[in-house]
């Protein structure tokens, strides 16, 4: 599929990119090259196509939400209709619905080939400029890709690393990038320094969702200049987090819940994209095989501060912490652990396709559950640990 400067897709051509997505067979960077579309385009059909997808089993329930909206504001405008006419406040009605919308699904509204209102003006009543709506980001090339590996790499291996070390090691590398530029592309990782100071937040937040105070403050102690943490028993403290995964020729996202207390990893998923239901799947996965937690801790970024994740959270009775601003050392449990996935299985095997990063993950994890010691465990296997000595055998699956 070839697209063409100002072009756009139609409802069946972004739900048959969107299904490709959610096979999973093809990186996000893959399908963006592929189609000629940005990952961050991506990333929103899919997004949007999951929310509505109860819609195709409940189509009158689809406006039912708004009916209590609606009933109000005819309420409250009664006088300005009979002098305005009902077209009017039509008209304000969904410009006000307009602007709460982002830029990409702004632009998805424009019909370049409308009869009766030319593209400029709905740019002007949407609430965008012309040269927004035209530019069509390229692609993310291979170079580009080379250099999101190498910064996962750096900052994995100088995980107190923020994105101005990081800049002068890829300068020493060889790479010429600018520090914004670092900045950006820690962003799409999902990387931040773990230090205990005040950085800027790469993980991208949601102005529009609550943030929670940081709960396990209690866990941590002090010994001489280094600090530690120790939660007493399983299932007192559980953590989420995403990370990127490189595979040649382009990256996945992987989200894994963690126990503090045994260190063992509940569940995990790879996907494509770091969203919300990603984040919101492997906690689902986690709760329908073991008891809840007490204490569910997370970063501020909008996968876990979205209304479906804390909602779930809600459901099961869980109290919500999440990390202090830019203090990703507060998840220090989960950070460990992506760490030792990345040097001790990801880096040195290098794969080639999915379907082999899946599978070799997957192996790896049943690995570090049930056959490698660990240090903090007095070099006991972390899920005999949080079965309490026990020989139950549970192996994480992939999310489906």
């Amino acid at each position: 599929m070839s697209r063409k400067k100002g072009q756009t897709y139609t409802a069946e051509q972004k739900t048959k990119i969107v299904l490709e997505m959610l096979r999973e067979e093809m990186t996000t960077s893959q399908i963006a090259t592929k189609y000629k579309i940005t990952s961050q385009s991506l990333g929103k059909w899919k997004t949007q196509f999951l929310e509505n997808a109860s819609l195709a089993f409940d189509v009158s329930g689809a406006t039912k939400a708004y009916r209590d909206e609606i009933e109000e504001l005819k309420t409250e405008n009664d006088g300005l209709a009979k002098a305005l006419g009902k077209a009017t406040i039509k008209a304000e009605w969904a410009a006000g619905k307009l602007k709460s919308l982002d830029l990409i699904n702004k632009k998805s509204l424009i019909e370049s080939k409308h009869n009766k209102i030319s593209v400029s003006e709905q740019c002007e009543v949407i609430g965008i400029s012309r040269s927004h709506y035209y530019y069509r980001p390229a692609p993310m090339s291979q170079d580009d890709i080379k250099l999101l590996h190498r910064i996962d790499e750096v900052a994995t291996e100088n995980s107190e690393y923020g994105y101005r070390f990081i800049h002068e090691q890829l300068k020493e590398d060889g790479f010429s990038i600018g520090k914004h530029r670092v900045l950006k592309y820690m962003g799409i990782l999902g990387i931040q320094a773990i230090y205990p100071t005040k950085k800027k937040l790469t993980s991208l937040k949601n102005q529009a969702h609550p943030i929670y105070e940081y709960l396990l403050k209690q866990y941590w102690t002090k010994i001489g200049r280094k600090k530690s943490v120790y939660v007493p028993t399983p299932n007192e403290v559980w953590s989420g987090d995403i990370t990127y995964i490189r595979i040649n020729g382009g990256f996945m996202y992987l989200a894994a819940v963690i126990d503090w207390h045994s260190k063992a990893i509940l569940s995990y998923k790879i996907s494509n994209s770091m969203d919300a239901t990603l984040a919101t799947d492997v906690l689902e996965d986690a709760l329908s095989k073991y008891p809840k937690p007490k204490i569910f801790n997370s970063d501020q970024g909008s996968q876990y501060t979205s209304h479906e994740h804390t909602r779930l959270l809600k459901k099961h009775d869980i109290q919500i912490s999440m990390n202090g601003k830019g203090r990703s050392i507060d998840n220090i449990v989960i950070e460990r652990f992506f760490r030792t996935l990345k040097h001790g299985n990801i880096y040195i095997n290098d794969y080639e396709t999915i379907k082999d990063l899946k599978e070799g993950v997957k192996a790896y994890i049943y690995k570090y559950n049930f056959k490698r010691f660990h240090s903090s465990l007095d070099y006991r296997k972390p899920m005999v640990v949080f079965n309490n000595l026990c020989q139950y055998r549970v192996i994480p699956k992939i999310v489906s």
